[in-house]
C-alpha cells in the first residue's frame, strides 16, 4: 500500500517491553536549540510537510518543521526492533524508473541522492477468491496480460485504458483549481469545466460497469483499493486512476529503506538555516485576530511567525489545533461536516532468521481477496469482525530492497496490511499505549493470527519459520500520529470529498496554509505533489514557474 501523513506507527503483541526505534532522523527539540527566527514553521514532517520545507528552502527561507514523533518522515519512516527493520507506510512507489515528473521531484528534493529498486514485473498479485490475477509492469504488457485472461473482453480493456488516458490529462487542471483564489475560480469557471469532466467524480464500480459485466474482470482493474482504502462503489474513479496510472510502468522501492526518504530531504532544509525537529509536540496554532501569528508548543514555549503550514490533517487543524471559535467564525465546521475519515487499519510486522532469499520471498505485493465482491466483503466485515477480511495485503521489503542483506544479515521482514474498523476499539480510547490491559492484547492477538494465516496459506515454507511479529492498531495510529479515528489515508477519497474547493492550500486564516494528503490526494507521490502545490501558492506563480522549470526543466509545460 502507499500512504502518507504525519506518522504511522505500532502496538506490540509478544513483548510488552518496547523500545523505541533507534531510526531516528531528525533533532530532538528543545526550546533553546530553535533560531530567533523563523520565515515559515511546518507542522508534521510527512512527505507533503518535508517537500514544502524543502521547496522553500531552496528559495532562501528559513524553515522550522515540527514532529511530534521520535523520527521524522511521516508515513515514510522506518523503525526496527529485535534486530528487524520494517518500513510502515512505503510499501511501493510507482512512476520513478524513468525521468518522469515524479522522479524529477524525489531528485530535486534528495539533490540525487535516493535511488530506487524495481520490483519484479509482475509488482502485484491478486488472490480473488479461489482465482489469481496479476498486474505486470509496462502499458503494453499490462494491456495484453488483461486480454489473454479476459479474451472476450478486448474492447472493454481497450476503453478502460482510453479512460486513464482522459483522467491523466485532466489533472493539471484539478490542480490548478486547488491552487487559485476564490475569485481566480470563479473567473476560470468556464476552462475548469471544460477540462475537468464530471467522469472524474463518479464512482469506481458506476464507471467500469458501463464497460463491462465481468465481475473478474471489475475486481482486478481494481485490485489495488486498499491503496486509497475505499471499494470500487465508493470510491471516486478520478482517484483509482490515479493509482493504476502511477504503477502502470511497475514498483518501485527505495534503496537502504523508506527512512532514505527523509534522511536525503532534511539536508536541503538545513542549507538555509532551517532545522527539523522531533519529540516536538505542537499544542496550538496562535491567532491575531484572523492573522496567524505563530504556534505554542506543549512545553508552553511560543515560536512567533507569520507563515504556518500545517501538514498534520486537516481534521487536526481546525479541530486541534485552531481555537474552536474562531474556527466557527470562519465558517470551517459546516465544511467538514461534508468530508469524513478514511478508514483504519491493522499491521502486522514480521520478522525471521533467514535472508529473503534463503526464504523464497517475492519481489510481487500480494493482495488477497475473499471473492469479487470487494464492497459486500467491507461491509460483512464492518459489522461482523468475525468474517472474513474484505482484503489482506502483504509486502517483502527485505526481498525488494537490495541494501537489506548490508544492513540486517540473516534476517528478512515482512508486513501485513488489512482493515479495520475504529469502532472495534473505542472502548479502549484513553488508555495508555502499551498498557491497555488484557482484553485488548486478547482481541489484537486473535485478529493477528487471522492474518498469519493468510501469510502461511500463501507461502507455507514459512510456518515454523517466523521469529518475531507485532500488531499494531487504529489506537496505535492515534497515539503515535494523532489521527483520532485511526485514520490510514486522512480525508476519505470518495466523489464528495474531491468536489471540495476549500480542499487545497490555501486557507482562510491569512497564513495559515495546508499540506500533504488531505490537499491533493493520498499516497506518497499525492502528498509529495501536494507540497509542490502548496510552495507554489505561497510564493506566487512568477515563483512558481521557475521552481518549476528548475525542478521539471524548460519543457515544464509540454
Amino acid at each position: 500500500m502507499m500512504v502518507s501523513g504525519s506518522c504511522w506507527s505500532w502496538g506490540l503483541l509478544l513483548n510488552k517491553k518496547l523500545k523505541p526505534s533507534t531510526i531516528r532522523i531528525g533533532r530532538r527539540y528543545r526550546a533553546n536549540r530553535l533560531e530567533d527566527r523563523y520565515d515559515a514553521v511546518v507542522i508534521g514532517s510527512g512527505i507533503g510537510g518535508l517537500t514544502t520545507a524543502a521547496l522553500l528552502s531552496d528559495l532562501g527561507w528559513k524553515v522550522c518543521v515540527l514532529e511530534q514523533h521520535y523520527t521524522a518522515g511521516g508515513y515514510t519512516h522506518s523503525y526496527d526492533r529485535n534486530g528487524y527493520e520494517w518500513d510502515v507506510g512505503v510499501h511501493y512507489i510507482g512512476d520513478v524508473g524513468a525521468p518522469t515528473r515524479t522522479r524529477l521531484m524525489f531528485d530535486f528534493l534528495s539533490g540525487g541522492k535516493l535511488k530506487w529498486a524495481a520490483m519484479d514485473d509482475e509488482y502485484d498479485r491478486f488472490h480473488v477468491g479461489e482465482k489469481t490475477f496479476s498486474a505486470i509492469a509496462g502499458k503494453k504488457q499490462f494491456r495484453e496480460n488483461l486480454e489473454s485472461r479476459f479474451p472476450a473482453e478486448k474492447k472493454a480493456i481497450g476503453a478502460y485504458m482510453r479512460l486513464l488516458d482522459k483522467v491523466g490529462q485532466a489533472m493539471p487542471a484539478y490542480a490548478m483549481r486547488k491552487l487559485l483564489k476564490p475569485w481566480q475560480r470563479v473567473l476560470a469557471w468556464p476552462y475548469l469545466k471544460m477540462k475537468i469532466p464530471a467522469l472524474l467524480f463518479r464512482n469506481t464500480y458506476g464507471v467500469l460497469s458501463e464497460l463491462t459485466k465481468d465481475q473478474d474482470l471489475i475486481a482486478v482493474l481494481c485490485g489495488q483499493w486498499g491503496d486509497m482504502g475505499l471499494p470500487p462503489r465508493k470510491s471516486a474513479f478520478m482517484v483509482h486512476s490515479m493509482i493504476a496510472r502511477h504503477y502502470m510502468h511497475g514498483g518501485y522501492y527505495p534503496v537502504g529503506g523508506s527512512w532514505r526518504i527523509a534522511e536525503t530531504i532534511i539536508p536541503q532544509i538545513q542549507k538555509s538555516g532551517g532545522d527539523v525537529f522531533t519529540y516536538a509536540h505542537v499544542e496550538r496554532i496562535l491567532l491575531q485576530g484572523n492573522k496567524v501569528r505563530g504556534v505554542e508548543m506543549a512545553d508552553g514555549h511560543q515560536i512567533d511567525c507569520d507563515c504556518v503550514i500545517s501538514s498534520a490533517g486537516v481534521s487536526n487543524t481546525f479541530s486541534r489545533l485552531l481555537p474552536a471559535d474562531s474556527v466557527a467564525r470562519a465558517g470551517y465546521g459546516h465544511l467538514l461536516e461534508r468530508v469524513k475519515p478514511s478508514i483504519a487499519h491493522l499491521g502486522v510486522y514480521i520478522g525471521l532468521k533467514e535472508t529473503a532469499e534463503q526464504l523464497g520471498l517475492p519481489r510481487t505485493n500480494l493482495w488477497i481477496y475473499p471473492g469479487n465482491d470487494y464492497d459486500g466483503a467491507v461491509e460483512r466485515f464492518i459489522h461482523d469482525p468475525q468474517t472474513p477480511f474484505p482484503v489482506v495485503y502483504i509486502s517483502f521489503p527485505s526481498a525488494k530492497d537490495p541494501d537489506f542483506a548490508r544492513r540486517r544479515p540473516g534476517t528478512a521482514t515482512i508486513e501485513i496490511v488489512a482493515p479495520a474498523p475504529y469502532e472495534w476499539f473505542e472502548k479502549w480510547q484513553g488508555t495508555t499505549w502499551g498498557k491497555r490491559g488484557d482484553d485488548y492484547e486478547e482481541f489484537k492477538a486473535q485478529l493477528g493470527e487471522r492474518l498469519m494465516q493468510h501469510l502461511y496459506e500463501k507461502l507455507p515454507q514459512l510456518e515454523g519459520k517466523v521469529d518475531y511479529f507485532e500488531v499494531s492498531t487504529p489506537l496505535s495510529t492515534d497515539h503515535f500520529c494523532a489521527y483520532q479515528q485511526g485514520e490510514l489515508y486522512g480525508l476519505d477519497h470518495d466523489p464528495v470529498r474531491l468536489r471540495q474547493t476549500w480542499l487545497g492550500p490555501r486557507t482562510r486564516f491569512e497564513g495559515l496554509w495546508l499540506t500533504g494528503q488531505d490537499v491533493l490526494t493520498c499516497g506518497v507521490t499525492g502528498a509529495m505533489m501536494a507540497g509542490l502545490l502548496t510552495t507554489s501558492a505561497i510564493i506566487g506563480m512568477r515563483k512558481s514557474a521557475a521552481l518549476l522549470k528548475r525542478i521539471f526543466g524548460p519543457n515544464v509545460n509540454s
